[in-house]
């Protein structure tokens, strides 16, 4: 059963207005698919934790094994952008929620972001990033908290990436003290 929304903001599906209308469209199951970085998002505890650890296991395998360099990173999160708001603004609206706690693909671009900030690839580097992308995320300094007020998916991605950025610039600023 597909879903839409009439005129008047009700939903025209025949359901109640406070359920979550079924996903069982292609479009629809993709969206989630992306925004929970599939799965991730239904973690129990902490779903934007897992979903930047998901992010930062893939940007591991990608520098070890295909010899991503730090500027990859940044490609590869420009790359998601857009599927990544497409899908945060539809699951967001499936469920009627201005940002669901199961999206984090907004994760996944911030984390990917930190990661561009390393010199160097170690383990170090790959703590501070997660660490202080998390960080960045969870204590939101300004324009970072103000970014959510941005429309749909677009807000839900420009929070993470902006943490992202400033994880980033710690990690770099790091890195040329020869700190990891």
């Amino acid at each position: 059963m597909s879903w839409h929304r009439s005129l008047n903001g009700r939903v025209a599906s025949g359901r109640r207005i406070g359920n979550p209308p079924q996903v069982n469209n292609l479009p629809h199951k993709l969206a989630l698919t992306l925004a929970t970085w599939f799965g991730c998002g239904y973690s129990p505890a902490a779903p934007g934790t897992a979903g930047s650890v998901a992010a930062l296991a893939i940007g591991i395998v990608l520098h070890e094994y295909a010899g991503f360099a730090w500027w990859h990173f940044l490609i590869l999160a420009a790359a998601l952008s857009g599927p990544a708001v497409w899908a945060a603004g539809a699951a967001a609206d499936a469920h009627k929620t201005k940002d669901p706690q199961f999206v984090v693909i907004d994760e996944v671009l911030g984390q990917w972001i930190a990661m561009a900030g390393a010199r160097t690839f170690n383990w170090k580097s790959y703590a501070l990033a997660l660490v202080l992308f998390r960080l960045f995320d969870i204590f939101k300094p300004p324009p970072v908290r103000q970014l959510e007020a941005l429309p749909g998916g677009l807000g839900i991605n420009a929070d993470d990436v902006m943490a992202g950025i400033y994880a980033a610039l710690v990690l770099f600023a790091a890195g040329c003290f020869n700190l990891y």
